[in-house]
């Protein structure tokens, strides 16, 4: 979620400099007029630079008559210049971009719709099924993943065999997770917690909201659910509180930025799956990726999220040089064995079948290889504001679980925060 909280910091400066971006133009082009360079920028650091030049110097060998010019900054930086070059009318020609900021971008004509050049420099056909469309605003197609992760439960088997309480199986309920980690943490007395508690992450609403067939967030940028439905989910939260059978939230606070599963304080998470390997490397337990739960025996509500995604500038002047450089970035299976899973599990299938995964990443894409009839479409991109409002969220479940606020303060909270920052 560190990327959400660093949202924050430059979502303003975005918002103000993106307003006064204007109207561009579709682009020139063409890869095969002559010589042409593209700029081409992304966040990261010093260790993906190196992995991208790479990348980069495969393609120009394979592409002489386009050169690349690139450029990276940490994820503020880049922002805050992605920003300013936008409002300046000198964006890069090709850019990665978060997908929390695709339908803000799109919306204020700063992208170039890449559908135009779909099926011809652009090859989109080895997507993985559930990414398929994940770039698309209002018909539009303004972001290609590069990479991919779906929602997991994260859990360490010998915690639940020391407790006497089953692994989880597919067709678990919710109940039956409430009543899974408040029998851990009986069996423990409270040594090791059955879990934290899912009421502080609305991507676990989120998960409900899919098994029901809803969203979090419609297609025209709204909230997907009302005061009940969000009453409903505080209220089970505030029960795992109360009942002591989670991590209590003064203890989840204490260790950050580490998470309890790093720290055998728990015994399983729901989250994101690609969080596996940051946790297997920070403790000795044997860590498994199993079923989340669903009151739908229909619908796990999973989908593969964008680990992030590569964009064109509505101002470019090469948008068919552009679209191949991004098709290259996606397909091509020797830039998949040069970033392995540095920018996530890689996208497209070819990608996918070139990298050496090896441990806690092997059991990712074992996960997700077994999910995929499953997976359904990517939601919508979030409108903007949508990370204010996620950070709104943790506080306001937070103060919840410390008992601060009731059930209905808690909805009501949220409510207001939505009114003051989704745009009408």
């Amino acid at each position: 979620m560190q990327f959400l909280k660093r949202f924050i910091t430059v979502a303003a400066v975005a918002s103000l400099a993106l307003a006064s971006a204007g109207c561009g133009d579709d682009g020139g082009d063409s890869a095969g007029s002559g010589p042409v360079t593209l700029r081409y920028s992304w966040w990261g650091n010093a260790d993906r630079a190196a992995l991208m030049q790479k990348a980069i110097d495969l393609f120009q060998t394979k592409n002489p008559n386009i050169k690349i010019t690139p450029s990276f900054q940490e994820y503020e930086a880049y922002w805050q210049k992605m920003a300013t070059e936008t409002a300046g009318n000198n964006a890069p020609d090709v850019f990665q971009m978060d997908f929390s900021y695709l339908r803000e971008y799109a919306d204020r004509n700063a992208l170039y719709d890449l559908k135009k050049q779909e099926g011809d420099a652009l090859k989109l056909d080895d997507l993985l099924e559930g990414l398929k469309g994940a770039g698309e605003v209002k018909g539009g197609l303004y972001g290609v993943p590069v990479g991919g992760n779906t929602w997991g439960y994260m859990y360490n088997p010998a915690a639940f065999a020391q407790a006497g309480v089953p692994e989880p199986k597919p067709g678990w309920t919710w109940n039956d997770y409430r009543t899974t980690v408040a029998k851990i943490t009986q069996a423990t007395k409270g040594k090791v917690y059955g879990g934290g508690n899912y009421v502080g992450s609305y991507y676990n609403l989120e998960l409900q909201l899919r098994q029901e067939g809803g969203l979090l967030y419609t297609e025209d940028g709204k909230l997907g659910f009302d005061k009940a439905r969000l009453a409903k989910f505080f209220s089970e939260g505030k029960a795992l509180a109360d009942a002591k059978a989670v991590l209590p939230i003064e203890k989840s606070v204490q260790i950050k930025p580490q998470h309890a599963l790093e720290l055998d304080l728990i015994a399983g998470e729901i989250g994101w799956d690609n969080f596996m390997a940051r946790y297997a490397a920070s403790t000795k337990a044997q860590l498994k990726l199993g079923p989340v739960p669903s009151d739908n025996p229909n619908s796990s509500g999973q989908y593969l999220k964008p680990a992030m995604l590569l964009s064109v500038s509505k101002k470019t002047k090469h948008a068919e040089a552009a679209a191949k450089l991004i098709s290259f970035m996606i397909n091509d299976p020797e830039v998949g064995k040069i970033f392995g899973a540095n920018r996530g599990l890689p996208a497209t299938n070819a990608q996918r079948a070139a990298v050496q995964l090896e441990g806690p990443l092997a059991t990712v894409a074992a996960y997700e290889e077994g999910l995929k009839e499953q997976l359904t479409k990517a939601p919508p991109a979030p409108p903007k504001g949508a990370g204010t409002l996620e950070q709104a969220f943790i506080r306001i479940a937070e103060e919840l679980q410390y008992g601060r606020i009731s059930v209905d303060e808690a909805v009501n909270q949220f409510f207001t925060e939505v009114e003051e920052t989704l745009e009408s």
